[in-house]
């Protein structure tokens, strides 16, 4: 067959119709990326599929805004290179919402309060953090627990900090003895605890620390999927997934049932 000019062109525009088909597909999904080890916040099965109380909140979230989601797995850190980059729309991975990092990022209106704790093995002597001179503290790298030491570590002496890109390894160093102490978020540690035996929570460091959807900073979807984590918590589902994870309801005076503003720099 002999293709003319207008041939071509013809072919040329069925070509970018179905390339703009292709991409209209690709706008209905949200982009999501996460930490595979955080359970009861999101942990990646066997079968490879992500389950936990932020994929429930994501995926719900996705779906009143008319979208599907596609979740990915990277370490804690990657999150915000992720969002920067626009290779994710969201992460989650029970991100504290802070001021510096909003200057980069945007967040969703917060749905979850948390403390900070310090976690030791079973039988030592730490009590809390007046304890800790001296000691080497285990941190999740680029966590808001890895900057609580880094900002006291003069004023309570710690000997010294170490990062890590898991929990699982973070956990392991601290039975190992290679780490003393380990500073992290209480509920991830308590459900940690249920199933890996030898530790306890001594002490819990009140930061009124609250956990939201990260997206890319100004991101045109963060209105849509803001106002489906307001419906969540006016029609209840919000309490239901929490129940489901956490085993009783939220606080009636917490961000998990409390409508919020978008949290802004």
């Amino acid at each position: 067959m002999n293709f003319t000019r207008r041939n071509l062109l013809v072919l040329a525009a069925a070509v970018g119709i179905a390339g703009g088909t292709s991409f209209a597909y690709a706008a209905d999904t949200l982009n999501v990326g996460s930490y595979p080890n955080n359970p009861p916040f999101e942990y990646k099965t066997d079968s490879g599929s992500f389950e936990g109380f932020e994929v429930d909140v994501v995926n719900e979230a996705a779906k009143r805004a008319g979208m599907t989601t596609a979740i990915a797995d990277y370490g804690f850190q990657a999150l915000f290179a992720g969002t920067s980059s626009k290779r994710i729309d969201v992460a989650i991975s029970s991100i504290t919402i802070t001021p510096e990092r909003l200057k980069s990022q945007s967040f969703t209106q917060p749905y979850y309060d948390s403390d900070m704790g310090v976690a030791t093995k079973d039988g030592n002597d730490v009590k809390g953090i007046a304890d800790l001179k001296g000691k080497i503290i285990g941190v999740l790298s680029g966590s808001t627990g890895e900057k609580w030491v880094k900002d006291n570590k003069a004023a309570d002496g710690f000997a010294d900090i170490k990062g890590y890109n898991s929990q699982q390894d973070m956990f392991l160093d601290l039975g190992a003895g290679r780490v003393d102490a380990v500073v992290s978020d209480v509920p991830g540690m308590q459900y940690l605890f249920v199933k890996m035996k030898g530790f306890a929570i001594k002490d819990r460091i009140k930061t009124g620390e609250q956990y939201g959807l990260m997206m890319t900073k100004d991101s045109p979807l963060l209105g849509k999927i803001n106002d489906a984590i307001t419906a969540m918590k006016k029609d209840g589902t919000m309490q239901t997934i929490h129940k489901k994870w956490f085993g009783g309801d939220a606080p009636a005076t917490s961000s998990t049932v409390t409508e919020m503003p978008i949290p802004k720099a």
